[in-house]
């Protein structure tokens, strides 16, 4: 009996987690947010808390309204127009900030780079060049199926900047995997790697993607990073190499202005335990969400008074209802019409009655 008893205290201990752990002072000291007050302010005005910190970001419009909520779904930021790479990119370089550092790359084999935010855009602007020399518009969907390597951020933000929705897929998912969710985006473009390393392995990304696009019918260009130098299958007039297409660019692209709502990129669930479905998170409100994450809630680089979270809903993620999100389910048609609330980006198929 006493065995059973210290067996179930052991299992309701493990399953509470209550601890805290407040950062050092000096550390703390450096935070933007230092106010404790700013989770009440946050409760009290919803909105105005996050208009507060959408103000932060660059407008080429600004908006006139800051929540529409038509439950299930929301619009932040209503009237606004912006661009997601130009507050990424742009406004640090202009800022004088080029030569800092944007983020340090290591790869699995110990291959490294130091890479800065001026490095970064002109990667960018080139890569949202060729994409635009591929046919890429405005609206138009990207599938980007690739190792973690330097291009990856690279075409995530070229995709932003001239306003084509993207979707990631895990380059440890299989072509089966990639092929329901291209199907499902309708993606226009491919942007893979001859290969990527894992676990101390090859994964063979241009041989499953070549699978994956046997089994649909809206990819029009595949655009090739080369990484580990393997012989790859090739389709001549539809594959490309990444430095042989992007290098060439200029490192300047004018970033087009978005609307608020218009649909930055679709990211699906893993498909565990049912049909993957397709998150849209939107320009405006993806962006003021995820940029104040690192103001308020203890980042590297700043710190909060303690280690309590900011819990109020935000237009990155809520518990009811996520604001700038909207649910698709991949391979299948919905039940009845979820339109995007994306101005100019269509809804992915299985979104469409």
């Amino acid at each position: 009996m006493a065995t059973e008893a210290k067996s179930s205290t052991a299992l309701e201990t493990f399953a509470r987690e209550d601890r805290t752990f407040p950062p050092p002072k000096e550390f703390a000291a450096q935070a933007n947010a230092r106010d404790p007050g700013i989770y009440e302010r946050a409760e009290k005005d919803l909105e105005g808390f996050w208009a507060e910190q959408a103000r932060t970001l660059v407008w080429r419009k600004p908006f006139t309204k800051v929540l529409e909520w038509e439950a299930p779904y929301a619009k932040w930021f209503l009237g606004g127009e912006l661009n997601v790479s130009e507050n990424c990119l742009d406004r640090h370089v202009k800022a004088g900030k080029g030569s800092k550092v944007a983020y340090y790359w290591e790869g699995e084999p110990g291959d490294a780079r130091a890479i800065t935010y001026e490095d970064l855009l002109g990667m960018t602007a080139r890569a949202a060049n060729a994409l635009k020399e591929l046919g890429v518009r405005k609206g138009d969907r990207v599938a980007i199926y690739m190792p973690m390597i330097p291009e990856l951020p690279a075409a995530m933000l070229a995709c932003a900047r001239i306003g084509a929705p993207f979707t990631v897929v895990f380059g440890g998912f299989s072509a089966e995997a990639l092929s329901g969710r291209i199907n499902d985006s309708e993606a226009k473009v491919l942007i893979t790697a001859d290969g990527g390393y894992r676990k101390g392995g090859v994964v063979p990304l241009k041989k499953n993607a070549d699978e994956a696009i046997a089994q649909t019918e809206s990819i029009e260009k595949v655009l090739v990073v080369r990484r580990t130098k393997q012989e790859v299958p090739w389709t001549e007039g539809r594959d490309l190499w990444w430095h042989e297409i992007v290098d060439r660019q200029k490192p300047e692209c004018p970033a087009e202005s978005l609307d608020s709502e218009h649909m930055l990129y679709l990211l699906y669930t893993s498909g565990t335990t049912a049909k993957p479905k397709g998150i849209v998170h939107t320009t405006a409100g993806y962006l003021a969400g995820t940029g104040a994450r690192p103001t308020s809630a203890g980042s590297p680089g700043t710190a909060t008074s303690s280690s309590r979270r900011l819990r109020t809903a935000r237009p990155a993620s809520c518990t009811r209802a996520r604001p700038t999100s909207r649910t698709r389910t991949a391979g299948g048609r919905s039940s009845r019409s979820t339109r995007s609330r994306s101005s100019t980006a269509r809804p992915p198929r299985s979104a469409r009655s």
